[in-house]
């Protein structure tokens, strides 16, 4: 849920709504929605997209999902 809550306040702070970010990506908002709530999981490529999108560091946000994931975190 880290990710999911990192992508979130990136695409707030960049100023974007879920359509706006959705036409940058050329897909529907519904997938968006379903990126942001957990419901459909993040690639590492589709990590480097949603970045250039809305125009962060992806390691910013893979420091902060790091930070929140458990040492003995199953996969």
């Amino acid at each position: 849920m880290a990710l999911c809550q990192a992508l979130v306040d990136a695409r707030k702070s960049a100023g974007l709504g879920q359509d706006d970010l959705a036409d940058r990506l050329k897909c529907h908002q519904s997938l968006v929605a379903r990126i942001e709530s957990g419901q459909r999981r993040v690639d590492v490529v589709e990590l480097v997209v949603l970045a250039r999108a809305i125009g962060f560091d992806p390691s910013e946000v893979l420091a902060i999902v790091e930070a929140a994931t458990e040492p003995d975190h199953r996969i």
